[in-house]
């Protein structure tokens, strides 16, 4: 078996004479692209010119769609499938290389999407914090989410990276370091650690914490600047007009609202200085091509219409660098400019994989495009107009997809120091409790959406949610077994009835529905289908009441209390993406062993084990009490 070597094609000439030189025969399997049917081709070949001639034509029309990917088999078994789009990205009139590892097919992983396979290896990233100011509870919000996601994969036997950290150079950064007579780098080294501190704080599972002033990222940067730069995708030039420096953006005339930014940020009009310039204009019919043959491009519908409005309006050229403060990525060759933030944040999610290294093996090659960048609307330009434009021309794949997620007010209103309401994560963590938060968070607002916070619907939430339903459930099943049941799982139990097949059915079938809607983000609707089962079990006990049956039915009684605890084994085991400790808590109260604990133990040969010992209950989610908010 040989397979097409690691590089990159930069025309179909160049494919077209790796293929003539290292394989003798291929056929053409099926694809089925975004809901269009084509039939099956199969093709055997004598010489190379017929393998050229096919090659010609099928790589053309692969590019136009957007997917190519080959493996290739010496002799009469020679064969050619088609893997996921992502292994052959074309945009940028270039076609990349690159392999899955078939052990994907030994994983049971997450439903497939027309954006992911449901198996392969899997980045998703949180934005780089901008180390500005201190962390808050919009940066808590999407790390949470992300998390949940990374976490939730990982259980489901995909391979995960995920990544996150903070965004150091800048106009911004440079002038609070100033004004707060400080050293920049010392700055940035403080605040970064606060950022890297809550995510310690709210049990985030990164795998990398990446800083743009970390030496390998500068590297990787002005690797990608250069490589521009030769493709003729920059220029130098000059540049006036409006920026906004909390933005770290440009605006045109039109956008301004009230002579501010459409964010509310002040603007400031900067006069003309030499600039080097990305012909971003040359990307507004790539782009568009982009979106309309990805729909799912960027999530949800109505950003992806915010983009579509944007571009449309049409492109203009790019300033992407400033000479005006100097804290940033020097431009290469040219020390009197440096990078403009974005260009340099934006190569973040490729620099914590070792890019420019894209060889075989590389992280770059295994997890490359990534499979979802998480970010807040208001950086969404950013994301889904400059970064592709950027990959594209630099002759790289761009990412699987976007999720831009809404923005946070406060008792309803808007959400600013000025008003005083910033909400501070580490204080909800210090008054509720991290999984408390994290349930909240992603629970109490469709993903995706802007969200209103108020202690009191916390309170209410986490006290009927947890308190109440979950962890009550937990308290009762656990206390009844440790009480009669000689202080273990029932040794033996009595044939399911109907009432027990119903309820275990539900555990059983939660996998799916929860992997559906992790799979297309809606973690509410996750977090919904968690509450549901939870209310759906305690139904259950409260109909076949066990401490009733103690009396009049032992024997039911055994078996009542088995199926609970096989429900709430399921429910616990599903619950770890969103509650990661307090799940656990359920699972070590109910004797399910650390290492059967994934998704891929969710079946009956990993039920609870009969006879196993069960110790005394102990609380999971202690009832929150704040008698100025809750009613007594």
């Amino acid at each position: 078996r040989r397979k097409i070597p690691n590089c990159a094609f930069e025309t179909c000439d160049s494919l077209v004479q790796v293929l003539l030189q290292n394989y003798a025969g291929l056929c053409y399997s099926p694809i089925d692209l975004r809901r269009k049917k084509y039939s099956i081709l199969t093709h055997r070949f004598s010489d190379s010119s017929s393998i050229e001639k096919f090659i010609r034509k099928k790589t053309t029309i692969t590019m136009r769609l957007n997917v190519l990917a080959l493996t290739l088999l010496a002799g009469s078994a020679s064969a050619f499938s088609v893997q996921r789009p992502s292994a052959f990205q074309t945009l940028g009139r270039t076609v990349t290389a690159k392999h899955t590892s078939l052990s994907a097919t030994e994983i049971s992983g997450t439903p497939p999407t027309a954006f992911d396979d449901g198996k392969c290896p899997f980045e998703i990233t949180t934005p780089i914090y901008y180390v500005n100011d201190k962390p808050h509870i919009g940066h808590a919000y999407t790390s949470v989410a992300c998390d949940v996601i990374a976490r939730f994969m990982r259980l489901s036997g995909r391979d995960v990276y995920f990544l996150s950290g903070t965004d150091e150079h800048g106009q911004k950064v440079e002038k609070t370091a100033r004004d707060r007579g400080v050293d920049t780098q010392q700055f940035v080294d403080d605040v970064s650690t606060n950022f890297r501190d809550l995510l310690d704080l709210m049990n985030i599972s990164n795998d990398k914490f990446i800083r743009t002033t970390d030496d390998s990222h500068k590297e990787a940067v002005q690797h990608l600047w250069k490589t521009l730069t030769e493709k003729g995708a920059i220029y130098l030039g000059a540049y006036e007009g409006w920026y906004s420096v909390r933005d770290e953006c440009y605006y045109t005339e039109s956008e301004l609202v009230d002579g501010k930014a459409p964010t509310g940020a002040e603007v400031e009009w900067v006069v003309k200085e030499p600039s080097y310039f990305f012909k971003l204009s040359d990307y507004e019919d790539k782009l568009l091509e982009l979106y309309e043959e990805n729909p799912d491009f960027i999530a949800p519908n109505s950003r992806r219409n915010e983009v579509l409005s944007f571009v449309k309006g049409g492109l203009k050229d790019l300033s992407i660098s400033r000479t005006s403060f100097k804290w940033g990525v020097p431009v290469p060759g040219d020390d009197d400019h440096v990078m403009y933030v974005w260009i340099d944040a934006l190569t973040n999610y490729m620099s914590a994989l070792g890019y420019p290294n894209m060889e075989e093996g590389s992280d770059f090659s295994k997890y490359w495009p990534a499979s979802l960048h998480v970010v807040g609307k208001d950086i969404l330009r950013f994301h889904a107009v400059y970064w592709p434009a950027f990959l594209m021309a630099a002759g790289l794949p761009v990412p699987k997809r976007l999720f831009a997620h809404g923005w946070w007010t406060k008792d309803g209103e808007k959400i600013s120091k000025s008003l005083g309401n910033v909400i501070d994560p580490v204080e909800l963590v210090d008054k509720y409790g991290v999984d408390q938060t994290r349930f909240f968070l992603m629970s109490d607002v469709t993903f995706g959406s802007d969200g209103d916070f108020s202690d009191d619907a916390m309170i209410r939430t986490c006290n009927a949610r947890l308190a109440n339903e979950l962890g009550n459930l937990c308290q009762r099943v656990v206390t009844l077994v440790f009480k009669n049941c000689g202080k273990a799982v029932p040794a033996e139990i009595q044939p399911y009835t109907a009432e027990d097949e119903e309820i275990l059915a539900k555990a059983k079938a939660l996998r799916e529905k929860a992997a559906g809607e992790i799979s297309k983000q809606a973690i509410h609707k996750y977090a919904e289908a968690m509450i549901t089962m939870v209310s759906d079990a305690n139904k259950y006990i409260d109909v076949m009441q066990p401490w009733v049956l103690k009396k009049t039915d032992p024997e039911r009684m055994t078996t009542v209390l088995y199926v609970l605890l096989e429900v709430l084994r399921y429910t616990a085991v599903l619950y770890q993406p969103l509650i990661p400790t307090s799940a656990n808590k359920i699972l070590d109260q109910i004797s399910v062993p650390e290492d059967e604990r994934t998704f891929d133990h969710l079946t009956d040969e990993y039920a609870v084990k009969f006879g196993a010992p069960i110790n005394k209950a102990v609380a999971v989610f202690p009832r929150i009490e704040v008698p100025e908010l809750v009613d007594a």
